[in-house]
């Protein structure tokens, strides 16, 4: 191989690091989420929206019929949370749902009537 081949494939070879490293580190300003989106979202999940009044209205006629899902991570958790609620931490992405389905599934039991609020 040539001296002139050579050095294109060494600049070509930096050029795609560089470039490959730019484009997985950069930084990436996530979409303000609106009411709208959050509703459409609950809509094609198949489950609902409720308030917080609705949820410490159902708390209070019977604590233990509410499962409450604590979804922030491990030190938040520990930080402070609903008395009774069950910690199950969970990135806001598809691979993280993916890859606690069985876990998760697991946590909810067999019971598809129960009362479960994820926050």
């Amino acid at each position: 191989m040539s001296g002139f081949k050579r050095t294109l494939v060494a600049v070509l070879a930096v050029l795609a690091t560089v470039g490959a490293l730019w484009f997985t580190n950069r930084a990436v300003t996530p979409k303000e989420a609106t009411w709208e989106d959050v509703a459409a979202e609950a809509q094609a999940g198949g489950y609902r929206l409720i308030t917080t009044d609705e949820v410490y209205a159902r708390y209070q006629s019977g604590p233990g019929e509410v499962l409450l899902v604590d979804t922030r991570q491990d030190w938040e958790y520990r930080g402070g949370y609903i008395k009774d609620a069950v910690n199950f931490p969970m990135e806001p992405t598809a691979w993280s749902r993916w890859r606690k389905a069985a876990s998760l599934e697991a946590l909810l039991g067999t019971d598809k009537e129960r009362f479960i609020v994820f926050y």
